[in-house]
């Protein structure tokens, strides 16, 4: 059976799939697409030389913030590094942990070890865009153990000039006692912080997202198929289940008395 053959073969059946080649062939096409690829590494790290040169701004390092003791400042946020990598965390007051945002979920679930980061005197927190005790609940929920405090008594001020409820990726240099802001991004910016959607678009199916550029027949999510976020289904963001299956609770009110 030809090549052309077995492809429409698999287009019939409803599941699109690669053309079938022989091992030369098959390796002049990645040799062809590795050009391409070295290119585009090759130009990431121009843009992040570009990066590390862009001038800088200074904030009031006093500016506060609320964590497991109360208030404490932006400067204390560094925990003595020089460096500070803020994910400013969007946050649906009042709601449960189901309503929580799926994206924010997505690339939070994805920093998982530290120490890297700790070795290049670089401190990584979550600057939560909500109250601290509602959402540190959904951080424990969720597992995660990175450092984590609410933005909200100077989220304004952290983020003028940009849209405030939504994500933020924020990098802060400090001199001594004086802060800085170096380096901010949002929305797709965000991915840096993410691996799975990075290896998702190493295999033949990639994101499995409708705005892909795949060819016909190619196969799309269960859930992304029936309308529902890439990063939720049935009605949580992807990781919450595994959480609940666990048996750990997912209740976000303020415990009294």
């Amino acid at each position: 059976m030809t090549t052309h053959d077995e492809h429409e073969k698999h287009e019939k059946h409803g599941i699109g799939m690669p053309p079938v080649a022989d091992r030369a062939a098959f390796q002049a096409e990645l040799d062809k697409l590795r050009v391409r690829e070295k290119a585009h590494t090759r130009e990431g790290d121009a843009i992040a030389a570009a990066r590390r040169r862009l001038p800088m701004v200074e904030v009031a390092a006093d500016l506060e913030l609320t964590g497991p003791d109360g208030p404490m400042t932006l400067l204390d946020a560094f925990e003595g590094r020089r460096q500070l990598l803020a994910y400013f965390f969007m946050w649906h007051d009042g709601h449960g942990a189901a309503d929580q945002c799926e994206g924010c979920t997505w690339v939070t679930s994805q920093v998982q070890e530290l120490s890297y980061l700790h070795s290049r005197d670089i401190t990584y927190a979550v600057l939560c865009q909500g109250p601290y005790e509602e959402s540190r609940r959904y951080r424990d929920f969720m597992g995660w153990d990175m450092p984590w405090y609410s933005a909200l008594p100077s989220q304004d001020t952290l983020l003028v000039g940009r849209r405030v409820g939504i994500t933020h990726l924020v990098c802060y240099l400090r001199d001594g006692d004086r802060v800085h802001e170096t380096y901010w991004t949002t929305d797709r910016g965000v991915e840096a912080m993410d691996c799975s959607y990075r290896l998702m678009d190493r295999t033949p199916y990639g994101r499995q997202e409708p705005w892909e550029d795949s060819p016909p027949g190619w196969p799309v999510a269960r859930h992304v198929a029936e309308g529902s976020s890439p990063l939720r289904r049935d009605g949580r963001p992807l990781p919450q289940w595994a959480r609940l299956a666990a048996g750990h609770s997912d209740d976000l009110a303020l415990r009294r008395g």
